[in-house]
């Protein structure tokens, strides 16, 4: 494991960061969930459509 150590306000370099927008702003945005399940459904199927069309970055 390396530690690398990003310059402040600067989360965009960080590829997790990117990732988990893209999780927020796709799914979980402008919903209106009933409860925990509904809300774990959708972020499982987005998860899931994510790995089916991965690529090397």
């Amino acid at each position: 494991m390396e530690l690398v150590f990003l310059p402040t306000y600067s989360s965009w370099l960080n590829w997790i960061e990117a990732e988990f927008a893209a999780l927020r702003y796709f799914t979980l945005n402008g919903t209106d969930h009933c409860g925990c399940a509904e809300q774990n459904a959708a972020t499982a199927g987005d998860v899931r459509w994510r790995n089916a069309r991965a690529r090397p970055k």
